[in-house]
């Protein structure tokens, strides 16, 4: 996961007026005027992928967008491009209105609401389309284009589409585009518990992940370093630096608005340095009296009420689905004899799941309580995969879906197949491609778009090679996958350097979770492409 200790570990064993305003805008959207010609067609892409060939009779090609497009039936005639009488027509009281109203501002034109004319952006939903929530049809035909979906996400991504082919070229192509999702879960992670990013830096991010048509932002907010969001109920254990609640609203507000669900995560029971501080009564000491960073003492049933509080108080403030318990890194079960080290925990082990239960017990234990409590209060819980052990009296709750990233080959670590193969769901995080550590510690190196692009895919978990046994690696096992920033030496970057830095790499990761298998372009023009959209 690219925590500090995770990272240690692993070193010693992550015109007219009007017709004016419309050139104004085609020009701020990166679009050629008309009679213009593109200089940014790609040389040497692959038959079928898109080019810059101009409209005329001959059938259109796809849009130049990232991520692609999965399908395109080509039709003949000028495509679609905001003209000085053009509109977004939605039904301005219904359930698409922020997407009309946001692309309509987006390309300086109205939304309203009736009847679709020549010339206008209509968006509609369609029940029962095919293509799932994400998915959406976009239709250009004389002279108008319509977006339909099943529901307001794919809506919504349809006209991310429509942005981006003005961007890359001067319209959006005649024809019909079918798109939807290789993966349903698509995101980064973020680590601000050991460096704080603004407000305005992770709504900065949004926009540039929604863009993308990535549809998650974890949030680790808790660990040794720092707890970085207002609390009501543990006020002693926030940070300086931190969000306010309402920042926090304002974030999740835009967040869904672009459809993206912000996980929040608190991690337990290692990770807790920041609660421990104020808390020193929580802290996990072995027999001889040694303290372990971060770890609180399972044993005590204080440390289960805290983050049980915490997680009560902030729900309501991450309406979202999800909810990440952590469960990494525990260090109690780092040594070589857990049970004579931590006496403490192995007779609480023993008093709660019998004689035969053993320290991992309890800390199984702990992980599927605190998952029981996730679920009461409506979310799904997800774990570190190095949170679920084996052979034990207790198991780990199978509902819990498994966040995959010990992904180094030179770490200890189950492989990913055993989880799969227990019938788990897992999210690939894999430490190898998808991990932006601060300050490059212990043999991480800052990860490159184009190894992304050209290496990985969402069935890459462990090391380099993709998982052999194809029917463990679809999409309803593997579920997606996030990109990870670690702020282990928050000083190495600025904010600036830091979003610089994972551009390319998250382009190249939306690539490759909603369009399965090969890219279409070549990386030298898949980069090009990416600074001519901005993104």
């Amino acid at each position: 996961m690219g925590m500090p200790r995770r990272i240690t570990r692993a070193a010693c064993v992550r015109g007219t007026v009007a017709g004016a305003a419309a050139t104004f805008v085609l020009i701020a959207l990166g679009c050629q005027q008309p009679g213009s010609s593109s200089s940014e067609a790609p040389s040497g892409t692959p038959a079928g992928s898109p080019s810059a060939s101009a409209p005329g009779k001959a059938p259109s090609n796809p849009p130049r967008t990232i991520p692609s497009v999965r399908g395109f039936d080509p039709g003949t005639g000028s495509g679609w491009r905001p003209g000085r009488d053009s509109r977004v027509v939605a039904d301005l009281k219904g359930p698409l209105a922020d997407e009309a109203r946001m692309i309509a501002d987006e390309l300086g034109i109205k939304a309203v609401s009736g009847k679709p004319h020549r010339g206008d952006l209509s968006l509609a939903l369609k029940p029962g389309q095919s293509g799932g929530r994400e998915g959406y049809a976009l239709t250009v035909k004389d002279g108008s284009a319509r977006i339909t979906g099943a529901a307001d996400a794919g809506v919504f991504y349809g006209t991310r589409t429509v942005k981006q082919a003005l961007r890359s070229g001067d319209r959006v192509p005649a024809g019909v585009i079918h798109d939807r999702p290789g993966r349903p879960q698509r995101g980064l992670n973020l680590d601000i518990a050991r460096k704080f990013y603004t407000a305005s830096w992770i709504e900065a991010r949004l926009r540039e992940m929604a863009d993308l048509k990535l549809n998650q932002l974890g949030l680790h907010f808790s660990d040794d370093q720092g707890f970085r969001i207002q609390s009501s109920s543990h006020p002693e254990i926030v940070s300086r630096q931190h969000l306010t609640k309402a920042e926090v609203r304002g974030i999740v507000a835009l967040a869904q608005r672009l459809h993206i669900t912000v996980i929040p995560e608190i991690d337990s029971p290692g990770h807790l340095g920041a609660v421990i501080a104020a808390h020193p009564g929580l802290q996990l000491r072995n027999a001889s009296g040694t303290s372990f960073e971060g770890a609180v003492d399972i044993s005590d049933p204080a440390a289960a009420r805290i983050v049980d509080e915490l997680m009560r108080e902030y729900a309501p403030l991450f309406p979202g689905r999800y909810w990440h318990l952590g469960a990494d890194e525990y260090m109690a079960l780092t040594v070589k004899d857990p049970q004579a080290s931590f006496p403490q925990l192995a007779q609480a082990a023993e008093r709660k799941y019998g004689s035969r239960a053993k320290v991992q017990d309890l800390a199984t234990g702990w992980l599927n309580d605190r998952a029981a409590v996730a679920r009461e209060l409506g979310k799904q819980p997800k774990a570190w995969n190095d949170g679920f052990f084996t052979g034990g009296v207790v198991t780990p709750d199978r509902r819990i879906e498994v966040e995959y990233w010990t992904g180094r080959l030179k770490w200890p670590a189950r492989q990913p197949e055993e989880y799969l193969r227990e019938g788990r769901d897992l999210v690939n995080l894999n430490s190898e491609y998808l991990y932006y550590v601060l300050g490059e510690p212990n043999g991480f190196y800052y990860p490159t778009g184009e190894r992304i692009y050209e290496e990985w895919t969402p069935g890459t978990l462990r090391g380099t090679k993709p998982l052999a046994d194809k029917k463990l690696t679809g999409p309803d096992r593997v579920l997606g996958a996030r990109f990870a920033i670690w702020s282990d030496h928050p000083e190495a970057q600025t904010q600036a350097e830091v979003a610089q830095g994972i551009r390319l790499p998250l382009a190249a990761l939306a690539q490759r979770l909603w369009y399965p298998g090969t890219p279409p372009l070549t990386w030298a023009d898949f980069s090009k492409l990416a600074d001519r959209l901005g993104v």
